[in-house]
């Protein structure tokens, strides 16, 4: 369609007026095609009406390879790029009325499953759909540069004489994506939202029920998979220890369940309030917090004796505190109960994924970097184990190595202080001592051990449903670069240059035929100051590789709320890193993504328009498909792993190799550059 691809032609082909693409039908009702085709085995060829009653040609063959290129579907993906003024995704010059004029006729048989998808190609060019990403005065250009070369508006209607489809100039047409049915689906990621965090409010109820059918019906319609839900402990166990009203969750999950959405559901074993992103308050159940008025201990606990009443400590897991149970045996009761009460809801398929809290934030890590406690970006943090039963514990396993004199660290600095401020992540700091990393090794691993059991138990609970299980660990990605990686450690991360600290959770979740479920997939190193030395890229590089290379699913989601495609081209990126694979499977492609979240400004006209076009790209440009996620029945955990298994995993790699952006990129260059520029005022 451009200069450079018209050259391509030899002199002995004349310019067709009418040439037709002709997609094979079982039904025979192409001319020129096999009867017994089947879908799977379509292909494309191409004819040529000669105006003079002598009916179909065919086209010479560098004729047909001109206009078809790689398929029927490459030609479509042409016409919806049109250049004009060089705004488009291509070099070509802008398309001229000629060449729109000379459409090709398409000859589609009525069962064609693409029919809908084809039906109105060329409207989508004029209506331009990234138009919102760009500023004023390209988008003034734009549409007088259309006004120029579009008089009216094309689309495909049926030919009397012949039943093949000839485009016409209608009064009105709305624009359909076209889909390439030459992606396989294997290349479709499902997209989730999470809905706001007092969905259900802190007293059990559901409200607003009729303003949420509309915006699920909103994500219905922009093709979104489903939606995720914190199903707070605090709320659903709020009236004594065993006592579960789950009614308030049940009417919400019949509303998903009726606008078609898939439901992700989080075993929110942790407080809401005092970590980023928190507007909402929503305590671990008072009965619980009267214990820990009597023992304190029960909660993680910074040096200076500050305790942190978000969840429990990891401490407690196996300590008989709460009323004769343990922390593990209340979780364990509560996700049978889920199990119990939401059984039709299982059964019937619409609940897809259980996410199991393993800590704050329901992530697993501990609790080192609390808004509430005056932490602010980029402090350090501080580690927090020193409640009475971490500090037993830790002096009995230096005892048995042999070091009875060790402590728990005292020159780890506090929230704020940055690494070289302190002795523990100075250079030449504690952490590279003997004792430091003697210290480091005790602390990463009380927590694979505490995810491991929790995880035991919830494959234990939902054994036989039809359901996937996974546990999320948060990114961390400020002081990344620095050879300390402070932050993370003070968290439970014990990555450094020369140690994965990510690997050993990957290989405790394969015991469990876990997801892994990371964050920040929106973020690029250069949103961040200098100073705190992030690396967000090559941690969730690192991530998902380790996931990768321990065969499990991979998953995550936007550490904060960002509506623009320079962010959305950056999880597209780390969804597919290597791209679409037209032929199969993608090498590396992400299990799930779940944005957060849904609110008032996701739905605003320009924020959604955008994020829709985001969601079709997460699917490969495939249309929206309910039945992609039918998880296989749980089965039973497989043996336990042992701590050296575990640990050998810390031997570091090189991460898999990304693409430097996607091939699914939602705008042009200077789109994303205009996304930077207002992401710059907005963040």
């Amino acid at each position: 369609m451009s200069g450079s691809r018209r050259s391509r032609r030899n002199r002995g082909d004349k310019s067709l007026s009418n040439p037709v693409i002709v997609p094979p039908s079982p039904s025979g009702a192409c001319p020129g095609v096999d009867d017994e085709a089947t879908t799977e085995e379509r292909s494309y060829e191409i004819y040529y009406d000669d105006g003079e009653g002598s009916g179909l040609q065919p086209l010479p063959p560098t004729m047909s390879e001109f206009l078809m290129g790689s398929g029927f579907d490459r030609l479509l993906y042409q016409l919806v790029h049109i250049e004009v003024n060089s705004f488009g995704r291509s070099k070509n010059p802008p398309a001229l009325k000629s060449a729109i004029e000379s459409v090709p006729i398409i000859q589609i048989a009525s069962n064609h499953d693409k029919l809908r998808d084809l039906h109105s190609v060329l409207p989508y060019v004029m209506e331009f759909p990234h138009q919102e990403l760009l500023s004023i005065v390209m988008i003034k250009k734009f549409n007088l540069a259309r006004k120029q070369i579009f008089r009216q508006n094309v689309t495909f209607t049926c030919h009397r004489k012949t039943g093949i489809t000839r485009a016409i100039a209608p009064e009105t047409t709305k624009a359909t994506v076209p889909t390439s049915s030459s992606v396989p689906l294997a290349n479709y990621v499902p997209v989730y939202v999470m809905l706001p965090l007092d969905v259900i409010s802190v007293d059990n109820v559901f409200r607003d029920q009729d303003k949420c059918e509309k915006q699920f019906e909103e994500l219905r319609a922009a093709g979104v998979d489903g939606i995720m839900v914190d199903v707070w402990w605090g709320i659903v166990e709020e009236n004594g220890a065993g006592q579960y009203n789950w009614s308030a969750y049940r009417s919400l999950f019949q509303l998903v369940q009726k606008t078609g959405l898939k439901i992700q559901a989080i075993m929110s074993f942790h407080q809401c309030g005092g970590n980023i992103g928190d507007d909402v308050f929503i305590p671990i159940p008072e009965w619980v917090l009267e214990i820990g008025q009597k023992n304190s201990d029960i909660f993680y606990t910074n040096r200076a004796g500050t305790r942190n009443k978000e969840c429990l400590s990891l401490a407690v897991d196996n300590q008989p505190l709460f009323e004769g149970r343990t922390a593990v045996q209340i979780y364990s009761d509560y996700m049978r109960s889920f199990r119990e009460n939401m059984s039709d809801f299982l059964e019937a398929g619409s609940i897809v994924d259980i996410e199991v809290g393993l800590g704050p934030a329901g992530e697993l890590r501990y609790p080192s970097y609390t808004q509430s406690q005056g932490w602010k970006f980029p402090g350090i943090g501080e580690f927090q184990c020193y409640d009475k039963y971490m500090k037993t514990d830790f002096k009995q396993a230096a005892t048995e190595a042999g070091h009875p004199e060790w402590n728990l660290p005292d020159d780890a600095g506090t929230y704020n202080d940055i690494p070289v401020e302190t002795g523990f992540f100075g250079p030449n700091g504690t952490y590279l001592t003997e004792k430091g990393k003697f210290f480091l090794t005790w602390y990463s691993s009380k927590l694979l051990l505490h995810g491991d059991q929790i995880l035991d138990e919830a494959n234990i609970a939902f054994l036989g449903c039809k359901v996937k299980l996974s546990a999320k660990a948060t990114g961390i990605h400020w002081w990344y670069k620095d050879a300390s990686h402070a932050a993370e450690l003070t968290a439970g991360y014990y990555n450094l240059d020369n140690r994965d600290g990510y690997r050993p959770i990957a290989r405790m979740l394969s015991r469990h035929n876990g997801t892994f479920n990371f964050t920040c997939l929106e973020m690029r190193n250069s949103e961040h100051p200098a100073y705190a030395k992030c690396g967000a890229q090559e941690l969730v590089q690192q991530v998902l590789s380790v996931g990768w290379k321990e065969n499990i699913d991979v998953a995550g989601e936007n550490a904060l709320s960002r509506y623009d495609g320079y962010a959305y081209n950056q999880i597209l990126l780390n969804a597919r890193p290597n791209g679409i694979n037209k032929n199969g499977p993608p090498k590396l492609k992400m299990a799930g993504l779940t944005y957060l979240r849904l609110s008032e400004k996701l739905l605003q006209k320009r924020n959604f328009n955008t994020f829709k076009i985001f969601v079709k790209k997460m699917h490969a440009d495939l249309d929206y498909c309910p039945e992609y996620e039918k998880p296989a029945p749980v089965s039973r955990s497989k043996g336990e792993i042992s701590m050296d298994e575990l640990l050998e995993a810390t031997q570091p790699t090189k991460p898999f190799p990304w693409d430097e952006q996607t091939d699914a990129r939602i705008g042009g260059i200077l789109a994303e550059y205009w996304d930077r520029l207002l992401n710059k005022f907005s963040l």
